[in-house]
């Protein structure tokens, strides 16, 4: 028959009643031939009635467990190791089943219904036989839907069973579009060896992108585990010599039962420089979290932000009795509501349209719903147009905070979670400093409710960049890329502090609930990256030549903008906490109406649009803010001289 023919059948769908019938008639070959055997042996006949009846027993007990165990399945599962082991458990399952039948005959009526040995014998030839057909079956499975025309050639990054796993499993996938040709190991010992079948190539340097071409391999494909090896730079070989990387989910991530007709290439994708920074993925099964957002009511201001909507989302899955949306955005509101509608059915949502800097407003949600966690994302965040507009900064940043927090204490809210930046740390612009500002409001009001019994918890969140988030670096130099560049960087020796989303706000949902009132926590946030070599690690993943097909183009700091980010100030320390990614700052704490005369004094400057005073100001309460790149560095200037004219004042003798 003409192999076009038989592969032109639909086999994806293999009927597995098949596969069990033939194990059935395997078993039952196995106990006749025991059968058979016996009566040979002893020279005697068995009643065909008892023949029937035990033939009966170990045909049910071997169906039964071999259609639970599903055994009968494995012939179009991935894994060879994986099948057979779990044939055998069936077999080995069945037969001590069999055994304890027979014990409970022999107890009933003296006589066993078969030979102990017997059923030893019919488990091991039943395996023996049923291991040749799933094998056999196996092969001409792979046989019928194997072509390897159309498919890219590629290596598998690891020698490890896991790697093994994937290579395998690509290469018996029905319609696959990668042909594994060996696996890439690191250890000079496995050259020229081969595992199951496939070559070992041993990464050298010197002559790596030789291999490739010679073997006409086309890309590079490596799994989860190998995500840490990748982004600590191994990575950026591949990358420099134009070699694809193709990056695999986790393993477990494939259920094969239900993605089989799916296929496994599909759990595969180019990588993105998201996958190259080092970020371990967020499971979001958090005991503690679960304990505290599971049947409350949570109220999300900014909740249609990068971060205010991952945050409703991770809300959602760990059961919150109602969330509230709180955002002035009307479109994104509208977006966010469809895609919990989908993804989230039972999601108790409310659609809240309101602005922070409303207080009015701000109320009528409090009163209305009385939500138990509030989450405070909303603010403004781009450092230049913050420069550019700093009085809205503050309403909004510090004076929404104040609204926020003010009545979360009136309405007795459980735990107020403020999401704060790194760049509140030495802040060298407007909007780091007006972050720093609604931190320490927050931190005194708590300490002042606590005096008069208020039970409200207040907490700071600090973190970094994330990666993909509105505005931020990584979509614009896709935008850039696509384009056809320049890619513009401010400085190069400029550095970031990146997060996924998911991790932040995962970390900022524990931080929250682990808290107990007053802390300032700050994320591990990794190793900092130089925002030029990932420009150039972006261009090459998008299969061009960094300054060759796409210019690279130095453009200066902006506005307020530093080289290096702090996440904590030199003179604080950190308390560790039972997440290792999640430490408290210690930092300076302040009087709460000393507070209030200042914060009231700057948002009226701000409301009046003096800018000048408002900026003064700010920098009088937060001394460490020291403007950079900004035209507000007049105005350090002027507290400077301030300073040292009045220090021969504060020199002279006292008076008496």
């Amino acid at each position: 028959m003409d192999l076009r023919i038989v592969r032109s059948f639909k086999v994806k769908t293999t009927p597995r009643w098949i596969i069990l019938l033939l194990d059935m008639l395997i078993v039952l070959f196995c106990y006749a031939a025991t059968v058979v055997a016996d009566m040979y042996s002893v020279h005697a006949l068995v009643a065909r009635s008892t023949i029937l009846l035990n033939g009966s027993i170990v045909l049910a007990v071997y169906f039964a467990v071999i259609y639970f165990s599903k055994s009968y399945t494995c012939v179009i599962r991935l894994s060879v190791i994986e099948d057979l082991y779990r044939i055998f458990m069936g077999i080995v399952f069945a037969t001590l089943i069999l055994i304890a039948i027979n014990l409970g005959k022999m107890l009933l009526t003296g006589t066993p219904f078969l030979d102990y040995w017997d059923i030893l014998i019919i488990g091991a030839f039943s395996f023996s036989i049923m291991m040749i057909e799933h094998l056999c079956i196996k092969y001409l499975y792979m046989r019928m839907n194997y072509a390897e025309k159309g498919r890219k050639r590629v290596l598998v990054l690891g020698t490890s069973f896991g790697s093994v796993f994937l290579a395998n499993a690509l290469k018996g996938e029905i319609g696959g579009k990668y042909l594994p040709v060996g696996l890439l190991s690191l250890k000079a010992r496995q050259e020229n060896s081969e595992i199951n079948g496939f070559k070992v190539y041993r990464f050298d340097p010197t002559n790596m992108s030789e291999q490739f071409a010679e073997n006409n391999i086309e890309a590079l494909i490596f799994d989860s585990k190998s995500h840490n090896l990748m982004s600590s730079g191994f990575a950026d070989f591949f990358i420099k010599n134009d070699i694809p990387l193709l990056a695999m989910n986790k393993i477990a991530e494939f259920e094969l039962d239900k993605d089989q007709e799916r296929g496994i290439s599909t759990f595969i994708k180019e990588v993105q420089i998201e996958d190259l920074l080092g970020r371990d993925p967020i499971v979001l099964n958090n005991p503690l979290v679960k304990e505290h957002i599971n049947g409350s009511c949570v109220l999300i201001t900014g909740a249609c932000g990068s971060i205010g909507s991952e945050i409703v989302r991770q809300v959602a899955n760990y059961g919150a009795k109602k969330i509230v949306l709180f955002d002035q955005a009307e479109t994104p509101m509208h977006d966010i509501s469809l895609e919990m509608r989908k993804n989230y059915p039972d999601a108790d949502i409310e659609l809240f349209m309101g602005d922070v800097r409303n207080r009015d407003r701000v109320e009528e949600a409090f009163s209305k719903f009385h939500p138990c966690y509030v989450f405070h994302a909303a603010a403004y965040k781009h450092v230049p147009m913050m420069e550019i507009n700093p009085t809205e900064a503050i309403i909004a940043n510090v004076k929404g905070t104040r609204n926020v927090a003010d009545l979360a204490l009136k309405y007795n809210v459980y735990k107020f979670v403020m999401i704060s930046t790194d760049k509140a740390v030495n802040p060298t612009n407007v909007m780091g400093c007006t972050k720093r500002l609604a931190e320490i409001y927050c931190q005194s009001l708590f300490f002042n409710a606590q005096r008069s019994g208020k039970k409200t918890q207040f907490i700071t969140t600090r973190f970094g960049n994330v990666l993909g988030s509105n505005g931020s670096v990584i979509p614009l130099f896709r935008k850039q890329i696509a384009a056809g560049g320049p890619v513009t960087v401010t400085h190069k020796e400029i550095i970031r502090y990146f997060m996924t989303i998911p991790e932040a706000c995962s970390l900022v949902l524990e931080a929250g609930c682990m808290g107990s009132g007053g802390e300032i926590y700050i994320f591990d946030m990794g190793e900092p990256v130089k925002i030029y070599d990932l420009a150039r690690r972006m261009i090459s993943l998008a299969g061009l030549k960094p300054d060759v097909d796409i210019k690279i183009e130095e453009i200066g700091l902006r506005p307020g903008e530093k080289l290096y980010e702090e996440l904590l100030n030199d003179k604080e320390k950190t308390t560790a906490t039972v997440n290792k990614k999640i430490m408290i700052a210690k930092v300076k704490t302040y009087d709460y109406d000393d507070v209030c005369n200042h914060i009231d004094r700057i948002i009226d400057l701000a409301s009046k649009g003096e800018v000048h005073d408002m900026i003064f100001s700010m920098k009088e309460f937060v001394p460490e803010y020291k403007s950079q790149q900004s035209k507000f560095e007049a105005i350090d200037k002027e507290i400077e001289n301030e300073n040292v004219s009045s220090a021969p004042d504060r020199l002279q003798p006292n008076a008496e």
